[in-house]
């Protein structure tokens, strides 16, 4: 279930918020300029391509790139193997999105499928959502954030892009990511 967690960020102790309500969080979130919403599931296949979870999406898809002028949309696909090779490549994707980080575009995720934690680092407080499948999450541009998928990631999340060159960072170069419990901390909560 979806959840929104909440710390000063000079104190990853101390939960100020931890909420699963979803009109608490769209409000919380959209005070911050944070959209977010739900989309109904759709049955996708077990490995499904980019372009089959895009046409599975069509219509929502469609209304968000006309809504946000999105020119450039895309599905990323994580599904667990029980290989050396995989490993490899879930730490290393992992890893490319663990420190904080901003765009200068905004960076909208529906996740169609599976869970990812985007932590958003916003006057003084960490913000820590906890997407599920059905969550449409849109980060605005310039906002210093970071993304946990956990070390056994397992999603489909459909990506939306103002231009053809995709997902660009600028990363900070004082991080305070490592100081927030991480997607597996947070999901082994009760």
């Amino acid at each position: 279930m979806t959840q929104l967690t909440i710390w000063a960020d000079d104190d990853p102790g101390t939960v100020l918020t931890r909420t699963r309500d979803a009109a608490e969080i769209t409000d919380t979130l959209g005070a911050l300029g944070v959209r977010f919403s739900r989309w109904p599931l759709v049955d996708l296949p077990a490995e499904p391509t980019s372009d089959e979870v895009i046409k599975a999406y069509q219509t929502h898809v469609d209304e968000v790139s006309t809504r946000e002028g999105y020119h450039f949309v895309d599905a990323v696909t994580m599904v667990p193997a029980d290989t050396d090779e995989w490993r490899a490549t879930a730490a290393t994707a992992r890893a490319k999105f663990l420190a904080e980080h901003t765009h200068d575009d905004d960076e909208d995720r529906f996740f169609a499928r599976g869970s990812g934690i985007f932590y958003l680092h916003i006057a003084g407080k960490v913000h820590a959502v906890l997407c599920e499948a059905g969550d449409l999450l849109s980060v605005p541009a310039d906002t210093t954030h970071w993304f946990d998928m956990g070390t056994h990631p397992e999603y489909v999340s459909i990506r939306f892009f103002h231009d053809d060159d995709g997902w660009i960072a600028t990363f900070l170069d004082n991080s305070i990511a490592h100081h927030f419990p991480t997607y597996d901390e947070i999901t082994a909560q009760p």
